[in-house]
């Protein structure tokens, strides 16, 4: 793909002519660039340029007031009423890269924020009224703005006592748990506890959105503008990226540590094995980080009450660099640890395998579970999930397995290069997907390689949440007859590709406004090689398999300003490594046993009461009905207790030339046994194995 970077530059260098004459750089200069910086972006490289005018002015104005208060918490009519002037001057904003409207936003939201919290404070100073036969309804959408600040406040005493009938519920419940000799509280003693709960919980949350600043909220405007493009376009302030890169390549340089906010204070709450502070034995979980001090400073800096991508920020460092954290441990001792900082990989995100029993006795059957499509563009000895895969295959060749399942369950997608080599594995060569960029013709890549990497039975296992690279895999297997997939009605339905912009780059000077972050754009559609597109539709599994979201709407299908559905011409291609011919019969043989399998039949009907339960959003606020609903709730839920608590695969385990990896730590044997563990449990699997049964006796 060609970013067409000339006209990019050369529009953007004369929108930002204005900026230049001005010598002294502030924040709301650094708006400014910013604003027109992404619009400009968005205006020359995204698939699907917006007009800039009433139309799009109208869109940003009702997103961003869902975005912005879409639970109905804190606005009111009549602040809607201030802001309502602006419903139709928002493009003229854009293009003049004003702030007015956001301003007086965040002005409404702060005074919103400010009288609410004095709304719950008042409410939970004394005991409800729980005979009042009053309801609450709590989905934003069935529920109007309230009309002025007295219904705000009444609204608030609703939620709190809402929040309290929850807790008071469950502590009157495990009060009568109790034995005779265990101490019980009174009624009123239990009430004013679940009040002090809710309180502290509200007081928690709103001091978290206190420590927030400027340039968050306005990220999410930025991001409300963005969205109108369409649900994958993105503005990433440069910790946002930071943390993007991270999850995507599996390493980052620091020390090993994952972190959380606890009220004021920074907690360490796992320490990533193989890391530096893994290696150096002295931080441990629970600790508290009271200070952190960069190894060329004198003073070290207190982090209380600092944002945690703040105190990230300051931990996280290059390679070699030292870092000093002021640690309080969980006896109170308070003490100084100087850590040296290094590369940190995180192994739970890459691929892995094992070796699972068949349907029938001897079938010895290789599992491959791939979180993502990880891959390190920064460091070209980084880990590639390509090449992982490949690795996987062979580890399971030598095996000699009888047949492979590729788990691709909640695979969000990732490296478009690492997809189109791994489809590359499982067939000679030939087209993998198409890519269409914005006014040129499809491109066809290929799988050039003529090697099979592997050429036995295959099934690839996924379900609604299995996405945009995981699609194109699913899709290419089953346009060539080479895999059967198994999983939800349909997977996630995102046929687009984005691509990063830095926008430091694209702009000369300015560097005392920089960082100012990237984009992520859509810059082209894929299809499959028969043409069709995953946008929207998603790839349809060949056999269907109930789970939790058999009866909800979800996917592309379900985002805003989400992309539509089109259809190019197909490519040609064939593969003879080998074909599923009996399709038709291995799904009946599938679903007469799903039909007659009691954990697939209640798995049907717990989905059709979450669908319910999602759909009921009203509840009572008096103590007893309130009661009589959860009791009715929790007895329908309690059918259902225990669905995946069998052990319905049996001699599940571990490649022999994995296990000295494995044992070498405690804790990865440990995380390792409890992955073995849940893949015993897992029905899915389980019918997976008898489907793999009938293909290789079929075949």
């Amino acid at each position: 793909m060609k970013y067409r970077g000339p006209i990019f530059f050369s529009i953007l260098a004369i929108a930002l002519l204005a900026a230049a004459i001005y010598p002294q750089v502030d924040n709301g200069e650094k708006e400014a660039v910013l604003m027109q910086t992404i619009i400009t972006g968005f205006n020359q490289l995204h698939f699907r340029p917006k007009a800039i005018d009433d139309t799009f002015s109208e869109e940003v104005f009702d997103f961003y007031l869902d975005q912005m208060d879409g639970s109905r918490r804190f606005l009111t009519e009549e602040d809607l009423a201030r802001l309502e002037p602006y419903k139709y001057k928002l493009d003229d904003e854009i293009n003049a890269s004003s702030f007015e409207f956001f301003n007086l936003s965040q002005e409404i939201r702060k005074a919103g924020f400010e009288k609410t919290q004095a709304y719950y404070r008042e409410a939970l100073a004394q005991p409800f009224n729980y005979d009042a036969e009053e309801t609450i309804e709590l989905d934003g959408e069935k529920r109007p703005f309230a009309k002025n600040d007295a219904e705000l406040r009444d609204f608030w005493r609703k939620y709190a006592k809402y929040e309290t009938i929850q807790r008071l519920s469950s502590k009157l419940e495990e009060q009568e748990e109790k034995g005779e000799e265990e101490e019980r509280l009174s009624f009123d003693e239990l009430e004013i506890e679940a009040r002090k709960d809710v309180l502290e919980f509200f007081d928690d949350w709103y001091n978290r959105i206190e420590k927030m600043k400027r340039e968050d909220f306005l990220s999410l405007y930025l991001n409300t503008i963005t969205h109108i493009f369409d649900p994958h376009s993105e503005y990433y302030q440069p910790i946002d990226k930071e943390n993007f890169n991270i999850q995507f390549s599996g390493r980052l340089e620091g020390i090993g540590a994952s972190l959380r906010t606890e009220g004021d204070y920074t907690k360490v709450v796992r320490i990533v094995v193989g890391g530096p502070a893994w290696k150096q034995k002295e931080l441990e979980e629970d600790d508290t980080i009271l200070k952190v001090k960069q190894e060329e400073e004198k003073e070290p800096i207190d982090i209380t009450g600092m944002q945690i991508n703040d105190v990230v920020q300051l931990i996280r460092g290059k390679k070699g660099t030292h870092v000093t954290l002021t640690i309080k441990k969980i006896d109170g001792t308070v003490e100084d640890i100087t850590i040296e900082r290094d590369i940190v990989v995180l192994e739970e995100q890459f691929a892995k395998s094992l070796i699972l029993e068949g349907a029938e006795a001897g079938e010895r059957i290789g599992y491959i579970n791939l979180p993502s499509f990880y891959a390190d563009f920064q460091n070209s000895d980084g880990q590639s999930s390509a090449k992982d895969i490949e690795a996987e295959l062979e580890k399971l060749k030598a095996e000699k397995v009888d047949g492979i399942v590729l788990d691709l369950r909640y695979n969000g997608g990732g490296s478009l290069r690492d997809v189109q080599k791994m489809t590359g594995y499982f067939i000679e060569k030939g087209p993998v997907v198409q890519v269409k960029s914005r006014g040129s013709e499809p491109e066809v890549l290929r799988d050039v390689d003529p090697r099979v990497q592997y050429d036995g039975p295959l099934i690839v296992m996924v379900n609604t949440y299995s996405a945009s690279a995981s699609e194109i895999l699913a899709a290419a297997l089953q346009d060539y007859g080479r895999a059967i997939i198994v999983g939800s009605k349909s997977t996630f339905g995102k046929g687009t590709v984005q691509r990063f912009l830095d926008l430091d780059r694209t702009i000369r000077g300015y560097n005392e406004i920089k960082p100012l972050g990237e984009i992520k754009l859509t810059i082209q559609k894929f299809f499959r090689i028969n043409g069709g597109s995953n946008q929207l539709k998603g790839v349809e599994s060949d056999i269907v398999l109930p789970d939790n979201f058999h009866y909800i709407e979800t996917g592309e299908r379900d985002r805003e300003y989400a992309m539509e559905w089109t259809e190019i011409a197909p490519a040609q291609y064939s593969q003879n490594v080998m074909k599923i011919h009996n399709m038709d019969q291995i799904r009946q043989r599938s679903e007469a046993r799903v039909a007659q399998d009691s954990t697939f039949q209640k798995v049907l009907k717990n989905a059709q009461r979450l669908k319910e339960q999602r759909d009921h959003s009203e509840y009572p606020l008096q103590l007893d009905a309130y009661q009589s609903l959860v009791k009715e709730q929790e007895k329908e839920a309690k059918q259902f207790d225990g669905l995946f608590d069998e052990e319905v695969n049996h001699n599940v385990a571990n490649l022999d030339v994995d296990l000295s990896h494995i044992e070498l730590d405690e804790s990865r044997k440990a995380r390792n046994d409890d992955w073995v563990q849940s893949v015993t449990k897992d029905i899915y699997i389980r019918e997976t194995m008898n489907i793999m049964h009938d293909l290789i006796e079929l075949k």
